[in-house]
């Protein structure tokens, strides 16, 4: 299905911490995995990371880098010539889950959201859009709108001729069962990021440029070099 559109939750105190240690400090830290209890709680409503896996990471691209040990995390990143990596990491291990969706699926998800529809792939990760899927989800209930979801990705099998019945397809059930899940998914996470003031949204995609993550002032380089 290609690749997949990534909406970040990060809790900003956790990654607070993490930017005002020194080098030494974080590396030390997350070798012996002694940040742990700093790590916000996971939540299994959303896609999540193994702390250990999401260390190793970040202790791969750390040990590329040519820094002081006494600088600051967010000193040493400005240094970095992919200090936006770095970042990402960070903010990817400072997170308690992510909504995720294949980029292609994201069309629907969006349009339903805007009762509209999306010009191309680059608009799904524009700001202007995710500021108005933020606002029509607000508040809104979950099962309301997958039901909206599901019904809009029938209209649009409807329209190519393609069969509904799953006596002619094995894989409507599932798909069916895939578009609820990240419906209601997309909805919790975008309502638990307006609800709780320590969690910013960090759009992305799989493979893309760090550079390219985020909007606004949550961009990565805008963040990094504003910070």
């Amino acid at each position: 299905m290609g690749l997949e559109m990534i909406g970040l939750l990060v809790h900003t105190p956790t990654l607070d911490l993490l930017m005002n240690c020194s080098w030494a400090e974080l590396a030390t830290g997350m070798t012996a995995g002694s940040f742990r209890d700093q790590r916000p709680e996971q939540d299994h409503q959303l896609t999540n990371s193994f702390a250990i896996d999401a260390e190793a990471e970040l202790l791969d691209w750390m040990d590329e880098q040519d820094v002081g040990e006494d600088d600051s995390v967010r000193d040493a990143l400005l240094s970095c010539q992919d200090g936006e990596e770095g970042l990402l990491l960070l903010m990817k291990w400072a997170s308690p889950g992510q909504w995720e969706v294949w980029e292609g699926r994201a069309f629907l998800y969006l349009e339903e959201a805007l009762r509209s529809e999306v010009g191309d792939i680059h608009e799904l990760y524009t700001q202007q859009i995710w500021n108005k899927v933020h606002a029509n989800l607000k508040g809104i209930a979950a099962e309301e709108y997958a039901d909206r979801v599901v019904l809009n990705w029938m209209g649009r099998r409807k329209a190519l001729g393609e069969s509904i019945d799953e006596k002619d397809d094995p894989k409507i059930v599932p798909t069916f069962q895939a578009h609820s899940r990240a419906s209601k998914s997309l909805v919790y996470a975008v309502n638990r990021a307006a609800d709780e003031e320590d969690l910013e949204w960090v759009l992305g995609r799989e493979h893309l440029e760090a550079t390219k993550w985020g909007y606004g002032e949550w961009n990565l380089s805008a963040y990094l070099h504003s910070s």
